[in-house]
């Protein structure tokens, strides 16, 4: 175990990629104190990706890309416009509602960020909001993606937990739409603070609504399609991404008609290369998470933490405040991997229904995607927005705020997570 984790953790410190992180303590944990053959790693990494289920990752990612470059991202923007943006601190309003409904569709929060922030930053500038502020907000509003479906995370924290990834994926809604809610309610109570710069907002007309969505119609089946074939039975997860990616090709390149045959390749090229990413992290953290559990760390920790309480309520804050600081590290797929396969059982012995404490180790870790020195969406937005990442978080706090507490509502109140399945499964 020493072999395992410390080696994990002195790679991870030295600024090793996580994905040879992981492989190389493995196989020194192996050799140093085990008798298992060598050959047992590429039966570990074969066994890791060896799932149907997992086929989901690169169909999701390439549809995230393709609604990305085909014109879905702008028409979203236009109809959260027509829906919030006669609200005070509009654009803060826009760009949380636009990250929602990005998320119903991609699976990516650093897609779904960058995206939004090429969009609204700006405008946010023009209109002289305060730009730091607008980065870390278009960054909490990206990290959705990992909580609304069709999360990544999510998928792969259902095969992990070996759920079912429709009620992973119902559960997620909710807390989804919460979170949004409470980015929303933030914002507005700053910007009603904040100056003329927020109080310079469009009326709501019924017409304006009416268009944008109309324009943005056929992006919208693409979710529907997605959570209503996957609830409803008609096909598996995977079939869902497969649909999905036919769905937003017909409706980019036929509909839309702004995404053209060349463009094809370089799409398809990146999302072969972020799905590897992905890929490849699943197979290294499979033989890491191995060599974990024979060497009896899920066993150590268990009798650990019976020892500290015996109350689920505190066995939840201890494992949200595991799971936050680990997030602010390490990447979320490769967390879920090492941790949820040691913390569920013990969840379980606590009463914990697997679905409820998917979808809190979901949003803990889409928290983790807006504060350094992992934060990737915070990073991305300030990228995008032209400032240092010290500068946007300073301003973390508001959005940050936010999501803790939905947290402390999604972890304390199990029908948060757990109404949606319960009625439609």
């Amino acid at each position: 175990m020493i072999w395992a984790g410390g080696g994990f953790l002195v790679l991870l410190i030295s600024g090793t990629p996580i994905v040879l992180a992981l492989g190389i303590a493995a196989l020194l944990a192996i050799e140093l104190t085990t008798t298992a053959p060598i050959s047992i790693v590429a039966q570990r990494v074969y066994g890791g990706i060896s799932s149907f289920t997992l086929m989901a990752i690169p169909f999701f990612v390439a549809s995230g890309l393709l609604m990305e470059a085909g014109g879905i991202a702008r028409r979203f923007v236009n109809l959260a416009s027509a829906l919030v943006g006669w609200i005070t601190g509009s654009l803060y309003m826009v760009s949380i509602v636009t990250g929602t409904g990005l998320a119903a569709i991609s699976g990516s929060g650093s897609a779904d960020t960058a995206a939004i922030s090429a969009v609204m930053t700006p405008e946010m500038r023009k209109r002289r909001y305060d730009i730091d502020l607008a980065s870390a907000v278009i960054a909490a509003s990206g990290s959705l993606a990992s909580i609304i479906p069709p999360s990544i995370v999510m998928i792969v924290i259902a095969i992990t937990s070996n759920q079912s990834i429709g009620a992973m994926f119902l559960g997620g809604i909710v807390p989804g739409l919460l979170v949004m809610t409470g980015l929303m309610v933030g914002c507005w109570l700053y910007a009603k603070r904040g100056g003329d710069a927020y109080r310079d907002q469009e009326a709501f007309t019924l017409e304006r609504l009416r268009k944008g969505f109309i324009d943005a119609a056929p992006g919208l089946l693409v979710p529907i399609v997605i959570i209503g074939g996957i609830v409803g039975g008609i096909f598996t997860a995977t079939e869902a991404a497969c649909v999905a990616l036919f769905t937003t090709l017909i409706v980019t390149m036929f509909i839309y008609r702004e995404l053209k045959p060349r463009d094809l390749p370089r799409i398809l090229l990146k999302a072969i290369s972020l799905s590897a990413t992905v890929l490849i992290i699943i197979a290294t953290a499979s033989v890491f998470t191995w060599i974990i559990a024979t060497q009896g760390f899920p066993a150590m920790l268990k009798d650990w933490l019976t020892g500290v309480t015996d109350n689920p309520i505190v066995f939840l804050l201890i494992v949200n405040l595991l799971l936050l600081v680990v997030g602010m590290f390490m990447e979320s797929i490769s967390a879920v991997l090492i941790l949820l396969p040691i913390l569920l059982p013990m969840a379980s012995s606590y009463g914990i229904n697997p679905v409820q404490f998917g979808v809190i180790t979901a949003l803990n870790l889409s928290i983790g995607l807006i504060t350094p020195p992992y934060g990737i969406c915070l990073y991305v937005a300030s990228t995008v927005a032209g400032r240092r990442i010290e500068q946007v978080s300073r301003k973390v706090w508001l959005p940050l705020g936010c999501m803790l507490v939905a947290l402390m509502l999604v972890t304390f109140v199990p029908a948060i997570s757990l109404w949606l399945p319960s009625v439609l499964l």
